[in-house]
């Protein structure tokens, strides 16, 4: 037999309170036996029945678990790239305090939502690079994300399907990554400034790997600041950056994948890791593992009745 919790002082210290108790109560009643001139012999199997329910209700508290269940456990990797979209337009302030300051927070959230993962993360811009392969050190893979910046692309445009197809290429060349699930994560406002590939899009599915794009941003939008003054076009018009949402969804509908969109209070990142536990894929280990039991309610359960014949038995304590 196992016990859930250790035998402590208090146990001690209950059962010392009850034997002094019921010492003094003895030894009270035989003394007025004796000035009655009579025997109280009857006390003796109320202290036993009391006794007994007493030992058997501690057991109980100290959760006795005895008995093996078999059961199966399988563990399943999930493998997922994070793509950053670090285009200029990142830097508009419709999310407070910028689209990619949120993007920098709502990813360390994920990590800690999701601690047995493993991340990398790849930078969006119009020559997409890896700024950190698949990594389960999470604490690492945060240092990387507080340094990123949008000043990290050259240009400050941003081909988003170059970005996925990267991924898919570092997932589908890494043999690590062949039994776990496997999953790409495009943050992004959805400005794209290069032609994709819809069938390269369509094929994602083929090598196992899922799409999700999150959505940055708001349709009213928000103009970029450059120094102390904005960002502004040819025609010295302040640039006001939407959220292409259209896009975005257009994206994960030829990849077959789900689009998500960010709100204020980062509620999302539950959402989104939800979805990324619900993907299918192989398990990588299956062990069997026994369990022991809590059977702390067959000894509550004797000990209450005995409390029930304590309180319907009546013994004469004395006899006159």
């Amino acid at each position: 037999m196992n016990w859930l919790y250790p035998f402590t002082t208090t146990e001690f210290f209950f059962i010392g309170l009850f034997i002094a108790l019921y010492t003094l109560y003895v030894w009270r009643t035989f003394r007025l036996a004796r000035q009655l001139n009579t025997a109280a012999w009857g006390v003796v199997p109320k202290f036993f029945l009391r006794g007994s329910y007493l030992t058997l209700l501690i057991i109980a508290l100290l959760g006795p678990s005895f008995g093996e269940a078999g059961e199966d456990l399988m563990t399943t990797g999930h493998d997922t790239f994070l793509l950053i979209d670090i285009s200029r337009s990142m830097d508009a302030g419709d999310v407070v305090p910028t689209r990619l300051e949120r993007v920098k927070y709502d990813i360390q959230l994920l990590c800690d939502t999701l601690p047995s993962d493993r991340f990398g993360l790849i930078l969006a811009t119009n020559e997409s690079f890896v700024l950190s392969p698949l990594t389960a050190d999470h604490d690492a893979l945060k240092q990387f994300i507080r340094e990123v910046h949008t000043s990290a692309s050259p240009t400050g445009s941003t081909d988003l399907c170059n970005a996925i197809e990267l991924a898919r290429q570092k997932l589908t060349a890494d043999s690590t990554t062949h039994q776990s699930v496997r999953a790409i994560v495009l943050f992004s406002d959805g400005e794209n400034f290069a032609p994709c590939e819809r069938s390269e899009l369509a094929r994602l599915r083929s090598f196992g790997l899922s799409l999700i794009t999150v959505g940055i941003g708001t349709e009213t939008g928000a103009s970029i600041k450059e120094g102390r003054d904005f960002v502004r076009d040819d025609d010295k018009q302040i640039v006001r950056s939407r959220l292409n949402r259209t896009f975005l969804q257009e994206l994960t509908r030829d990849g077959r994948g789900q689009y998500l969109e960010a709100d204020p209070n980062g509620l999302y990142v539950n959402k989104l890791a939800g979805i990324m536990r619900s993907l299918k894929g192989r398990g990588i280990d299956q062990h069997r593992v026994a369990v022991s039991t809590n059977k702390y309610y067959y000894f509550l359960l004797a000990a209450l009745g005995l409390i029930v014949l304590d309180l319907i038995v009546t013994i004469r304590t004395f006899r006159l």
